[in-house]
């Protein structure tokens, strides 16, 4: 097993060691041999990240996807998987517990038929009954399992017309509800205000906080990391997946932007100071009411034990922090955005819950890499 994937580590480093200019490439195919030895760190990371230029505390400290899945298989079990996969669980235990998100008004399942509820919905007629019901006239629309921004459709008016409905979205554009049903399942969900400091920054989306937080074996949580993802002018979502956006680091005591980037995609940045389309400044702006929102979420993830870490993207509006999306796996881009890793503040979560309970055994998704040399990454 180690030896195929010592050879796959290989394959790798000559593929990265490639894309460097050709002085530079026995230098990059050592080194990233040698980040994958130490740090379980593939050749797309290491391209991503530019680790051959990146400073030596952020190449210590960044948490690559192989071992992240290692700490986070521990903490995030499977079996807790779909409450923060499937929005529509998502919505209902944050509601149940206290975590502040938008208004659910609707969950379209087509499969199976319930005959009463508030909020399940299995066929056009009972979205129509619902959302009536609740004098719903503009909403957000979202499959249950997607993520990265896609799928979302953002409802400025609903116009009933019988059996149907006509939905105009926030571009413009118009459809009835009839034609963009499928066998997907779907939420219809409240719209989120942010605050006027917050839509300054891009009004056409909801420009999100991501908090890293880390719960804690005396039941404390901790702040991890801060960031912020920024849409671009026209565009209803913030994320880069999307189609480009602006993203910042936060500071985690003083709530101030800095490390502003222009992200086009991977390589592709550009170091900013003002939004490009509205021109806002963002590079040393506070955060208003910084500290009363990092309270309102380290609460959030006291009251949602299942999951040890989580990364939630947080509304910031006129009533404090409102839950966008919880997840439970998230991907490596924030330290990009940070321009600092992540691997201690994780691995120290996974070790207090070693210690703390040493008989703690869940159910393992397969890694890339051997296990053995897992366990030997983590104790490093």
């Amino acid at each position: 097993m180690f030896i195929i994937e010592f050879l796959r580590a290989c394959k790798g480093a000559f593929r990265v060691s490639n894309k460097y200019p050709f002085s530079q490439r026995l230098k990059v195919f050592f080194d990233s041999l040698a980040l994958w030895w130490s740090k379980g760190v593939d050749d797309e990371e290491y391209y991503c990240f530019d680790m051959l230029n990146a400073s030596k505390e952020f190449r210590r400290n960044f948490l690559g996807l192989n071992e992240q899945r290692h700490y986070l298989d521990f903490l995030n079990p499977i079996k807790y998987y779909s409450l923060a996969r499937n929005k529509y669980l998502a919505h209902k235990i944050m509601e149940d517990t206290g975590i502040n998100t938008s208004e659910l008004y609707c969950y379209y399942q087509p499969e199976g038929k319930v005959s009463e509820s508030g909020h399940i919905a299995n066929d056009l007629a009972g979205i129509i009954r619902l959302m009536k019901q609740k004098e719903v006239r503009q909403c957000v629309i979202k499959t249950t399992e997607s993520s990265h921004g896609t799928n979302v459709k953002v409802v400025d008016a609903i116009d009933y017309q019988g059996n149907d409905c006509m939905l105009t979205f926030f571009d413009g554009e118009k459809a009835r509800l009839s034609d963009i049903l499928s066998d997907q399942p779907l939420i219809f969900e409240g719209v989120v205000r942010q605050t006027s400091q917050l839509s300054s920054f891009n009004a056409s989306s909801i420009n999100t906080v991501r908090f890293m937080t880390a719960l804690y074996p005396d039941h404390r949580a901790r702040l991890v990391a801060t960031f912020m993802k920024i849409g671009r002018a026209g565009r209803c979502v913030d994320n880069a997946g999307a189609g480009g956006n602006v993203d910042a680091g936060i500071d985690m005591q003083t709530g101030e932007l800095k490390h502003v980037i222009r992200f086009d995609g991977w390589r592709k940045t550009s170091a900013i100071t003002h939004h490009p389309d509205s021109c806002t400044l963002l590079s040393g702006v506070k955060i208003e009411n910084w500290k009363s929102i990092v309270e309102q979420v380290l609460h959030f993830q006291e009251s949602l034990p299942y999951m040890k870490v989580a990364g939630w993207d947080i509304a910031i509006t006129d009533k404090g922090a409102v839950v966008i999306e919880v997840n439970d796996f998230w991907d490596r881009t924030g330290q990009l955005f940070t321009q600092q890793g992540w691997r201690d503040e994780i691995r120290d979560c996974y070790l207090a819950w070693k210690k703390a309970n040493a008989t703690y055994r869940l159910e393992r998704q397969p890694n890339r890499l051997p296990l053995a040399m897992l366990k030997r990454i983590a104790q490093r």
